[in-house]
């Protein structure tokens, strides 16, 4: 057979076409083709492996290209303004009263300041102007100084005696020398009785018609004796007839004071006994109000002392008063159980009302004006017996932080709106209306400036599904990365060697092949989900968890491919030069295997992207807001959204079938450009 120098056959050809003279059996006429040409080839005569490879150009273009030019990003908010019929606002009447300090270098006792509101109530119902609590360390005056307004003094009390059934010590036994040291008068008999009653326990006994009891003393061997009394007992000096009678008419008819001879006694119940104490001054420590401060500033704040001074000075009838270094002045209004203030300058500073007004949230955000209307409106429905009724209103628009909208001057953008009062409880109203709110976007239709609309969280769903093209096709090739790079090391090794090697790592593969996968993945996301572990690194366990799990299949087909390549001439010849083993497995035999391994890594593309969509879409893959494809499908899970919102799932849907099937398709034109046999 003739030999042919390809140098000189292309030469030959090239004069050839420049003359015009090519024979039908010239040998110039037979067109040389590479290997990698061929293969190339003989995959675009497949129309099917033509559709998937453009169909990934244009998914990678989409994914990796297509969120630098378009104009929203995978994690931006979308926010816009709705109308809704909300719970604005709460109206509640005032029934607790809280207390300021009116002069804090004066102490009262923590029980005292907790039964306020209780003793408060007492004197409401009783009618009573004053009233005397006696305290551990002292007593105390409670006044009604106006309507809505009371004072708590403490007050210095001298005691002065005791009236009623009272436990009274009568002395104290010895049993050393069987003495008894009488408290007052000695009282014929009770000596002999103790001395056979008491043997050492505590006890009673009775002498002459009367109880006594007795109890360890504080010397060894000894006890205190006491009986039960009636009448008047005097810690000092005695008091005149005349106080006695006063103090048994105020007793009698259940009174907590009573004055005699310019004095004020206090009476303080113990028990079945009464102490009863000369009261003398008092000094201002609290004032107590069930009035709520209203500031023409919306949310605007006073200093400390300002309210006490308020209260004492609508209080006492004070015109004026000074806070904070500033002079007010009270206007007329008390009338109405309403106390308005105003500044210096004479305008309208702040008011005292019996109502709280606050936002349904219970923030202080509400206008001025518009609380005051509020109250007119209750009163006028309390006039009319009315339970629900309407008032007209402008309200301010609403941030997505809760405050409220400002034009360019500063000023609010009011919408008007019409409010509706209802009283849900006695002294309790709930105002609703329209309000218009900037609120985040959720679920927004397909539109010009959100083409496939917007989900749940109000990001743009096209964006999403960009960002998520990127992570799912990027898990993808990095798990099958993964696999081949471990199945081409431990299937080089196994096929080469061959022996025990070979059986060794044959078994590590069926046990790999034995592992459930899908619950083994479950169980992992379980654990990163109790651990918070980062969305990052969390996608990076899941791609290296992937990765471990899928090597034993090409593991075995690179086993296989070797076995049978292993024994063929240059193989031999590799043996007989010396090349280094490692060379002869990854320089001469895989590369030998690298079209199989290309097949295989690009159908199994598909199914990994199917597996990553599947975790993610259980929750139990990438986590939000890091965008995949299964995480965007999880955010319509339930049924009802998946009606609703099929704008959302849909498209989704479709580019993980159209990837997975694009994949096969370049893999059966893969395997059959390189294997033309085969499928014939």
């Amino acid at each position: 057979m003739a030999s042919y120098d390809l140098n000189q056959v292309l030469k030959n050809r090239k004069a050839a076409q420049s003359n015009g003279t090519l024979a039908l059996d010239d040998i110039s006429r037979v067109k040389v083709l590479s290997p990698g040409m061929q293969v190339f080839k003989r995959f675009i005569r497949n129309r099917l492996a033509v559709f998937g490879a453009v169909t990934l150009i244009v998914l990678f273009i989409f994914s990796f290209i297509g969120p630098l030019f378009y104009a929203y990003g995978q994690k931006e908010i979308f926010y816009t303004y709705n109308s809704q019929n909300v719970n604005y606002a709460l109206a509640k009447e005032n029934t607790g009263y809280n207390g300021y300090d009116v002069d804090s270098s004066v102490t009262v006792e923590r029980g005292i300041l907790n039964a306020m509101n209780s003793n408060i109530k007492k004197m409401t119902a009783s009618g009573s102007k004053e009233m005397t609590v006696v305290g551990s360390d002292g007593g105390y005056l409670i006044r009604s100084e106006a309507p809505g307004i009371y004072s708590l003094s403490a007050q210095e009390l001298e005691k002065i005696c005791s009236t009623g059934s009272s436990e009274v010590k009568v002395g104290t036994y010895s049993m050393i020398g069987k003495k008894f040291e009488f408290e007052g008068d000695e009282i014929p008999g009770l000596e002999k009785a103790a001395a056979s009653s008491i043997k050492g326990a505590d006890g009673s006994f009775e002498s002459d018609g009367v109880e006594y009891t007795f109890v360890k003393g504080a010397k060894p061997k000894t006890y205190d004796v006491f009986t039960v009394a009636d009448g008047i007992r005097y810690e000092g000096a005695q008091m005149d007839s005349a106080f006695e009678e006063a103090l048994g008419s105020a007793v009698q008819a259940g009174e907590d004071s009573f004055e005699c001879g310019g004095t004020v006694y206090v009476l303080s119940k113990d028990g079945a006994s009464c102490n009863v104490y000369a009261a003398g001054e008092s000094r201002i420590a609290k004032v107590y109000t069930n009035y709520t401060l209203d500031t023409r500033e919306t949310g605007g704040k006073v200093s400390d002392d300002f309210r006490p001074a308020a209260l004492m000075a609508a209080a006492l009838g004070e015109k004026t008063f000074t806070a904070g270094g500033s002079s007010y002045s009270l206007s007329p209004g008390a009338e109405k159980e309403v106390i308005i203030i105003l500044d210096s300058e004479g305008n309208e500073y702040a008011e005292f009302g019996r109502f709280a007004i606050r936002r349904y949230s219970g923030e202080d955000t509400m206008a001025y004006d518009l609380k005051k209307a509020i109250t007119e409106k209750i009163e006028q429905m309390r006039a009319s017996g009315l339970l629900t009724d309407t008032l007209q209103a402008e309200i301010p628009m609403q941030e997505e932080n809760g405050s409220y909208s400002r034009d360019e001057n500063g000023d609010f953008i009011l919408t008007e709106t019409e409010m509706k009062l209802t009283q849900r409880l006695e002294g309790e109203y709930v105002i609703n209306c329209d309000q218009i709110n900037y609120v985040i976007d959720m679920f927004a239709p397909p539109s010009m400036k959100h083409v496939l609309g917007t989900d749940g969280d109000g990001f743009d769903v096209l964006a999403r599904v960009m960002y998520g093209g990127r992570v799912s096709l990027m898990v993808g090739f990095v798990v099958v990365l993964i696999e081949t790079f471990l199945g081409v090391i431990m299937g080089g090794i196994a096929g080469y060697f061959g022996g025990w090697v070979d059986n060794l790592i044959m078994r590590m593969v069926d046990i790999f092949y034995c592992l459930p996968m899908m619950p083994i993945m479950i169980i992992l996301g379980s654990m990163m989900d109790a651990i918070r572990l980062d969305t990052y690194i969390r996608l990076i366990v899941m791609m290296a968890a992937l990765g471990l799990m899928g090597w034993a299949g090409v593991a075995r087909l690179v086993r296989g491919q070797i076995l049978s390549l292993r024994e063929q001439e240059f193989m031999v010849a590799t043996e007989a030069t010396g090349i280094r083993i490692s060379a002869r497995i990854f320089r001469h035999l895989v590369p030998n295997v690298m079209p199989q391994l290309i097949v295989t890594a690009t159908m199994g593309l598909g199914g990994v992207i199917l597996t990553e969509s599947t975790l993610s879409f259980l929750g139990l893959g990438v986590k939000h807001p890091l965008a995949t494809w299964g995480t965007i499908i999880n955010s319509v899970s339930s049924a009802s959204a998946m009606a609703h919102y099929a704008f959302i799932w849909i498209p989704v849907g479709l580019l993980i079938c159209l990837t997975v099937i694009a994949f096969n398709f370049v893999g059966d034109g893969l395997r059959d450009a390189y294997d033309p046999k085969a499928k014939r």
